[in-house]
């Protein structure tokens, strides 16, 4: 019998992936399969970006959704992680909203961005509704208004989560060889110190910009050596293929600054082939949409764009006419 559970434990592990690791995890508990459990718990917090999307998450029991959420190496957010408690409070809520104070006792709201934690957290009818879940609210709003008081009210919620991570990697995206644009995709892996061709883009794509959304390689707009390109393009590095099912954006754009906030892509400035832009639109994966959102003051091409304490930054780049130093 030993044997028989021990190549069953082997099958198992071969065939995990976001949709049924924590049905194997839970196998294994059962069964007392603790490499397998072990194998499992370790997939299900460095992939939980995905876990959280599967039928499997949202039927989850909550023992076992407590075991899991308060992992050190839980591998997202903790916006991510209190948009993933909220779907799965949301499958029943009658039912599930009593559970609420206690999963929340883990999520660490001190780590997310002020912004985020009072348009979203704050202003959800369930935190409203529940005493300890607005106190721990107000507690995360102390901890961000009161740096100086920092040291002294250290505890589980305001330490960070050391995820389990894959090695990063660099990406080198299209470009411009031998006068033309191109649609080659190389690799650098710095723990061998190596550069390696991954699968190509479908289309040729010189002035690209790229961004990484949940571990997904987003390629947006750039040039063919014909045409401007409103065209995205995404790439899975676990399944090394590209996909062009993403909307495009409402404009043909090259040298756009990318970044990511809040969990949704946004594509600022760039120029059309005729002017600047001081356009911005925001990509957001579950409706599969670009939407615009307020232009910036002034138009910009071959702009750096990053993320600060929820903000996004746009900085320097040039009108058409001179560079900027402005953000």
């Amino acid at each position: 019998i030993e044997e028989v559970q021990i190549t069953c434990c082997e099958f198992l592990q071969k065939q995990l992936d976001p949709t049924n690791c924590l049905g194997i995890r839970a196998f294994a508990d059962t069964h007392s399969c603790r490499e397998l459990l072990r194998i499992a718990d370790r997939y299900t917090q460095q992939h939980f970006i995905d876990v959280k999307e599967s039928e499997e998450f949202l039927f989850l029991p909550i023992n076992q959704l407590i075991d899991i959420i308060p992992s050190d190496e839980l591998n997202m957010t903790s916006e991510d992680v209190f948009n993933a408690v909220m779907q799965w409070v949301s499958c029943d809520v009658q039912q599930r909203k009593q559970y609420l104070p206690k999963i929340l006792e883990h999520v660490q709201f001190s780590l997310m961005s002020a912004r985020f934690l009072v348009n979203t957290v704050s202003s959800d009818p369930l935190i409203r509704a529940d005493q300890t879940c607005r106190d721990l609210v107000d507690e995360a709003k102390d901890y961000l208004l009161l740096p100086q008081e920092r040291l002294n009210m250290q505890g589980p919620r305001t330490r960070r989560r050391k995820p389990i991570k894959s090695s990063e990697v660099l990406f080198a995206v299209g470009g411009w060889c031998s006068g033309d644009a191109i649609a080659s995709v190389e690799m650098f892996d710095p723990t061998t110190n190596e550069w390696r061709a991954v699968a190509p883009m479908s289309k040729r794509r010189c002035g690209v910009e790229v961004a990484v959304l949940n571990n997904l390689l987003y390629g947006v707009g750039g040039h063919d050596g014909v045409s401007y390109l409103n065209s995205v393009e995404r790439f899975d590095p676990q399944t090394n293929q590209w996909s062009n099912d993403v909307a495009p954006t409402s404009s043909c754009r090259i040298s756009v600054g990318v970044a990511v906030l809040d969990g949704c892509l946004f594509a600022v400035g760039g120029q059309d082939g005729i002017s600047c832009l001081n356009l911005v639109e925001k990509y957001d994966r579950s409706v599969q949409r670009w939407t615009r959102k307020i232009p910036m003051g002034t138009k910009r091409l071959g702009i750096a764009v990053t993320v600060l304490d929820g903000f996004l930054y746009a900085i320097g780049g040039s009108d058409g006419q001179s560079l900027l130093n402005t953000g």
